[in-house]
């Protein structure tokens, strides 16, 4: 059996289909049952996070575990397999150990050296060792996983190199002013009371806020969480608990709201933060998007599309979702097709003519298309981007979201009106995609290398283990037949002759078996060194079922802690 793992994560895949591809903790659940009932799987675990999604397995085939573990992965998350594909990682052995050695450690994570994956790991394992998929491979990977992680932060600043999740999103809302600055006397709602939410009021309460609303489906977490803000010594913040239903009413009270649900729905639509803002300025909301932008004419007169006869047909795109201001042949448009759909939106696009109050000209558009239909045939598809926003023209933000989810809970529509400003896991990606590389980070590479080779030798030495102990058993028995045939051949032996002969013919075996099984495990432990225990038990003409029995009866006993 061999390890392999298969994922999507923020540098392999656009967050909108992050957001479709994540895991419910039911979904979870079923991904890990259905995976060890699976041909090629003997164990299973998943990690599921805001911005990845990784199955790791004990499998028997490479190819026939990348093709069922892909399946599975499409099939539970509810993204098409022919859609999803393009956007997965496999990694084999060795380099799967690598890869959660370095995501343990943050070196993978959008901010790199965050330590909340640390807590992810933690509840991956716990939850494939409840549903008893976890045997002794993945424990052992996970648990050491654990250990490297801790190592790292312990021994090196990674810390230094990125902050977590929520102290970076709070630093970009901040906009270059010291948080705690930021923050002193404003309030803040929080919408969920999971791990993440909780470490999110935590940082405001110490940054300063002076009040903190928690909402959350179960009410009784909640008011946990507002008893231990409250109680806590590190922070003089009022903290106060409420139903989901009291949300509305607490966004016009609000300053900054941070959520990170569960929800596999919009907590917060755009309608509702711009309700919230009117309720707070008494006046309407303004739309500061690229449609508020245009002039009234355009946005009220001039036609959304732009062809030869005015006409529709053929047109790969849902012209009667397209929302105003928006150009069927800008970028915003095909973000997000297929190369086959791309290039007939823009053979489309290339037979019709330009109406003369759109901005851009027919051949500037055609020569953008066919950019990125080159682009989509190299990728399979144009990564989704949001329409950039006017920020000269955006007036000082008053109204503070930070959406912390996957798939997200609040609009992204709501960034584009007046007074708010909105961080959510697609803006920290592109905030953080060109962060400093400090001399720590090359450090913890050096860890995670050192800590790869140590967990590979230990795997392989463990590996050769239950052939080795084959082996002495059959020694010991052959001695234990041949004394008794002894004893029926020499009745008059006393019994301090026959221990006498008991111990020299033990002695002899073990010295025997005593340098030759001692270098077959150092040499197992080396790479390649997997053959040697087809070797011994070619040698020593050893019963491969004997052996497996004796690793069936190691696995039984091993203790599987729970994750420190």
């Amino acid at each position: 059996m061999s390890l392999l793992v298969v994922g999507l994560s923020h540098r392999s895949a656009p967050v909108s289909v992050l957001e479709r591809a994540a895991l419910s903790a039911d979904a979870q659940v079923k991904l890990l049952q259905d995976t060890v009932a699976a041909e090629p799987a003997g164990e299973a675990a998943v990690l599921a996070t805001c911005n990845r999604i990784e199955l790791y397995a004990d499998v028997d085939k490479f190819h026939a575990g990348v093709a069922e573990l892909s399946t599975l992965l499409a099939q539970h998350s509810g993204v098409g397999l022919e859609e999803l594909t393009p956007y997965l990682y496999v990694h084999y052995e060795d380099r799967a150990v690598h890869h959660l050695f370095s995501v343990a450690c943050g070196l993978d994570s959008m901010v790199v050296g965050e330590g909340q994956i640390l807590g992810q790991i933690k509840d991956s394992l716990a939850r494939a060792q409840e549903l008893h998929t976890a045997g002794k491979l993945l424990n052992d990977l996970f648990q050491q996983a654990l250990r490297v992680g801790k190592r790292a932060h312990s021994e090196t600043g990674i810390d230094r190199a990125g902050q977590s999740l929520v102290t970076f999103g709070l630093e970009q809302l901040a906009v270059g002013t010291p948080v705690p600055e930021w923050a002193a006397g404003k309030k803040a709602l929080i919408i969920g009371a999971g791990s993440m939410s909780s470490l999110a009021a935590a940082t405001l309460a110490r940054a300063g806020v002076a009040e903190v609303v928690v909402a959350n489906r179960t009410f009784e977490r909640a008011e946990r969480l507002a008893e231990i803000l409250t109680g806590s010594d590190e922070n003089e913040v009022t903290a106060r608990a409420v139903r989901m239903d009291a949300v509305a009413a607490e966004l016009t009270r609000a300053d900054v709201v941070v959520s990170c649900t569960g929800a596999t729905g919009l907590v917060l639509t755009a309608e509702a933060v711009a309700h919230a803002v009117e309720g707070r300025t008494g006046t309407p909301v303004a739309d500061t998007g690229a449609a508020a932008a245009q002039p009234e004419a355009v946005r009220t007169e001039a036609p959304l599309r732009s062809t030869g006869a005015g006409a529709d047909e053929n047109c790969p795109l849902d012209l009667a979702a397209v929302q105003p201001g928006f150009s069927v042949m800008g970028e915003a448009a095909v973000a997000g097709m297929d190369a086959a759909t791309l290039e007939q939106h823009a053979a489309w696009v290339a037979g019709g003519t330009l109406d003369r109050r759109e901005r851009r000209t027919p051949e500037a558009d055609a020569e953008l298309i066919t950019a990125l239909a080159a682009t989509a045939a190299t990728v399979g598809r144009i990564p989704e981007r949001r329409r950039p926003e006017p920020v000269a023209e955006r007036p000082a933000p008053f109204f503070f979201l930070l959406d912390l989810a996957m798939p997200r809970d609040i609009d992204a529509a709501a960034h584009r009106l007046a007074g708010v400003r909105l961080v959510d896991i697609e803006s920290l990606a592109e905030a953080s995609a060109d962060a400093p590389m400090a001399a720590d980070v090359d450090q913890v590479r050096r860890i995670v290398s050192d800590e790869v080779a140590a967990f590979g030798a230990a795997q392989r030495a463990a590996h050769i283990t239950p052939t080795v102990v084959a082996l002495r058993t059959m020694a010991a028995d052959v001695v234990a037949s041949e004394i008794a045939r002894l004893d029926g051949r020499l009745p008059d032996l006393d019994e301090r002759q026959r221990g006498e002969i008991r111990q020299a013919v033990h002695r002899v075996v073990d010295k025997l078996l005593h340098a030759p099984t001692v270098r077959v495990k150092q040499l197992a432990a080396e790479p390649g060194g997997a053959g040697y225990a087809d070797a011994l038990r070619t040698l020593f003409d050893l019963d491969p079922e004997t052996v497996a029995a004796v690793s069936r009866a190691g696995d039984s006993t091993d203790t599987k802690d729970r994750p420190a």
